[in-house]
């Protein structure tokens, strides 16, 4: 797997790119920091779509059901793997870091 950090002048060309790749992934979201520590905030549930709004400074992950913002970001990593992204790891000012994991829903055969 491999990993990059993306620069934040290219975060909302970034994501308005990639939701249109991973509509539909299913996602997990963990929240992890000192005063908190480890939250699921999310087990695999589909990706509407992530965005990134310079103006207000915040990242939008709209899931099915829910939407998780992150306030304020500050670094954003992007893991890759065989199947395309796997995950994106933010970091917030607070220094909260939001791991979002990504999967392709598992595929059935059509019944016979």
């Amino acid at each position: 797997m491999r990993t990059e950090k993306r620069d934040q002048s290219t975060w909302k060309s970034f994501f308005d790119r990639i939701t249109k790749e991973l509509e539909g992934r299913q996602t997990f979201i963990e929240v992890a920091s000192l005063s908190l520590g480890d939250q699921v905030e999310a087990k695999w549930l589909p990706l509407l779509g992530i965005s990134h709004d310079p103006k207000s400074n915040l990242i939008e992950i709209a899931l099915e059901g829910l939407d998780h913002m992150i306030r304020n970001p500050r670094e954003v990593y992007v893991a890759w793997g065989g199947e395309g992204m796997r995950a994106i790891e933010i970091m917030d000012g607070e220094q909260t870091k939001q791991i979002v994991k990504l999967r392709s829903p598992i595929m059935l055969p059509a019944p016979a």
